[in-house]
């Protein structure tokens, strides 16, 4: 069993204001805004949707290959993803474009400006769902728009069961677009703001995007989650992180664990506390990709967390 991983592969620089904005920003002003922040503590991390799903689904033993457009400067993410066993096959570089860049500066209560810079991740729709890859399942997470439709579009045709994740490219489309790919996805997973969202662009409630797939999940942050499915409405519990270091991240450790429960037939109620388990342990890491466990240390801690195993 495997799964193809469609969506960003992007560096994230990560610096720290050992402030607060607000100190530093005239509400009078800001018509004129023109600000500079200090900031001593400066990280560069290997990030992006589809590569992070990927490491993430690796630490649980599934696998996975992510598929995504990159630049001329992948050097050191590629030699990042060969050290840790993750397949490299379907990443396709443009050596005319930077890979995919986020400036995220965050201040001391957790506020952050980012600035996104696509490059590379423009292209995605250069790479096409491959016909003889094998997959038994698919995600289609945030990436560039043209990819998003088409390789829903190519999921769809292959007849591979997909989960739609739109994360933060929810925005670039329209309500008949959203329709057009929850009526193609097997499931859809969103956070309670994207929920909102999505229920105002398409003018469906949680319960009838249920109706029309195997399975919609909100997640909550550290309220858990629900699964709404065959009629039901499911409360996940959040499994309890060891600390709160950093929430950057979380939302792709979480869809891994969906990945991994639903590439082994698991029910809800164990896929979606897999899930949950994995957005704990990574909230307790600094960055995306820098959390390590093995599979039978992940099934000890979640027989600690919910009392069974799976």
């Amino acid at each position: 069993m495997s799964a193809l991983i469609c969506g960003s592969i992007a560096y994230d620089t990560i610096m720290v204001f050992p402030g607060e904005f607000k100190d530093h920003i005239l509400p009078d002003k800001i018509h004129m805004l023109n600000v500079a922040f200090l900031v001593p503590e400066l990280r560069r991390e290997f990030g992006g949707c589809a590569g992070n799903i990927a490491y993430n689904l690796k630490l649980l033993g599934g696998e996975g290959a992510p598929m995504g457009t990159v630049g001329h400067d992948f050097g050191p993410y590629a030699a990042w993803i060969r050290e840790h066993a993750v397949s490299d096959r379907y990443i396709r570089r443009l050596e005319d474009a930077f890979t995919a860049q986020a400036y995220i500066t965050t201040d001391l209560k957790d506020n952050q400006i980012t600035a996104f810079h696509p490059g590379a991740m423009n292209g995605s729709h250069l790479n096409r769902v491959p016909a003889d890859g094998g997959f038994t399942i698919g995600i289609v997470s945030p990436d560039g728009r043209q990819g998003m439709l088409e390789h829903a579009t190519q999921f769809a045709d292959l007849g591979v069961p997909f989960l739609f994740d739109p994360g933060q490219g929810l925005p670039m489309f329209d309500g008949p677009e959203l329709e057009d790919f929850i009526d193609k996805a097997s499931w859809v997973t969103v956070n309670d703001y994207e929920a909102e969202l999505l229920q105002e662009r398409t003018g469906l409630a949680p319960g009838e995007i249920s109706q029309r797939v195997q399975a919609l999940v909100i997640t909550r942050g550290g309220e858990g989650s629900i699964v709404f499915m065959d009629g039901r409405r499911l409360e996940i519990p959040a499994a309890k992180p060891e600390c709160i270091e950093d929430p950057t991240g979380c939302g792709d450790a979480y869809r891994a664990g969906l990945l991994y429960g639903l590439m082994h037939g698991m029910d809800w109620e164990t896929t979606a506390r897999i899930a949950s388990l994995m957005g704990a342990i990574k909230i307790a890491s600094p960055g995306t990709q820098n959390h390590s466990f093995t599979p039978e240390a992940f099934r000890q801690r979640f027989q600690e967390s919910f009392g069974y195993r799976f």
